[in-house]
């Protein structure tokens, strides 16, 4: 049974930090293109982040600069460090792994809310 399971996400004042964690099992993690996710609310869900199996990074403009993507692949986990927090970063925030064929894995989410 594969499972991502997302933690670190919380309140926080605008230019705050937040570390988010997503551990999968049941699959090989170094075999996945790992990408973290949010949705806010009236919005569609939209890529934030991602890592491939190799370990090339891309971002969301909205979030360049601000936001870094890592894994360690030996622990099976994927991070998501988040500095300079602000309320429009305000979304739950999924972690999502996938490789070719029908291998399409989603986390439960996790809260994260910048306000004052």
């Amino acid at each position: 049974q594969v499972q991502l399971v997302e933690s670190g996400g919380g309140s926080v004042q605008p230019g705050g930090s937040l570390k988010l964690s997503c551990v999968t099992s049941g699959i090989v993690n170094g075999l996945y293109d790992m990408a973290w996710y949010r949705q806010a609310p009236g919005k569609e869900r939209a890529m934030v982040a991602r890592i491939t199996s190799g370990g090339t990074t891309s971002y969301a403009d909205s979030v360049k600069g601000r936001f870094t993507i890592s894994r360690d692949n030996s622990i099976n986990t994927v991070y998501l460090q988040m500095n300079s927090l602000k309320p429009e970063d305000t979304a739950v925030y999924y972690c999502h792994a996938n490789r070719p064929g029908p291998f399409n894995y989603w986390g439960q989410g996790t809260q994260v809310t910048v306000s004052s």
